[in-house]
């Protein structure tokens, strides 16, 4: 490692909290079987997380980005997720930022738990493809691979957000039907997005699937629905 990123984690280590080091391995499923199997956890807050990497992202190279990515220890993972959001976000051209773009999807292997793709996908992928071809999400959801399944489809909340909804609704579609809870949650999640910026649009998408759909991404869907309307959709009955 350079000596930037061992200071980098040296600092992390430096702020772990033993209590949350025990805790954050129930929280993130990294039990023999669960999606996070084999994680380690030093128990360092998100707020830790954030402020380290605001006071390095201008001067790390992608380098040693790459090293934090491929550490064990997640919260390095997700400072080096921090790092690189902030460093698009503060990119000058479209030359920067697809240069970001080339390098988050290839550390894609190791976006490998839901707040780690939650807390970059939609800023990275979502911003740069806007207004361009969208082909690599529906790659990514056709995968046999949760994580990258779930950046496709969390990416699509910057869409949502800017008023473009038929990629998000064609990717909740691709998705629907997938075994896994988390691509339930994110399915539901993005439909809920939706209706937060056009209730018609998730009306017509979810009379078309409710009584189909998972019931974890009709419930996430629904979450603030009128009550009498999501009780009629959770029975199976809209009238």
């Amino acid at each position: 490692m350079s000596l930037l990123t061992e200071q980098i984690k040296a600092s992390l280590i430096d702020k772990a909290i033993p209590e949350k080091a025990v805790f954050f391995p129930r929280f993130f499923k990294a039990g023999p079987g669960e999606y996070g199997e084999g994680d380690q956890f030093l128990g360092v807050t998100v707020p830790q997380q954030r402020k380290l990497a605001k006071t390095v992202f201008k001067e790390i190279d992608l380098d040693e980005v790459e090293e934090l990515f491929h550490d064990v220890y997640h919260e390095v993972r997700l400072t080096a997720i921090y790092i690189l959001v902030y460093r698009y976000q503060k990119s000058k051209n479209d030359l920067e930022r697809k240069k970001l773009v080339d390098f988050y999807l290839s550390q894609l292997d190791y976006v490998n738990n839901w707040d780690l793709v939650d807390s970059s996908c939609h800023h990275i992928l979502g911003h740069f493809y806007l207004h361009r071809e969208k082909d690599i999400f529906f790659q990514l959801a056709e995968t046999d691979h949760l994580w990258r399944q779930r950046v496709a489809m969390i990416s699509s909340y910057y869409w949502i957000k800017k008023g473009f909804y038929n990629e998000a609704l064609a990717l909740a579609e691709k998705l629907i039907s997938h075994p896994h809870d988390l691509i339930h949650k994110a399915v539901g999640w993005m439909l809920r997005e939706v209706g937060n910026k056009d209730f018609e649009v998730e009306m017509g998408f979810l009379e078309k699937h409710y009584t189909t759909m998972p019931r974890t991404a009709l419930r996430y869907a629904i979450e603030k629905f009128d009550p009498m309307l999501r009780k009629q959709l959770l029975e199976g009955k809209l009238e």
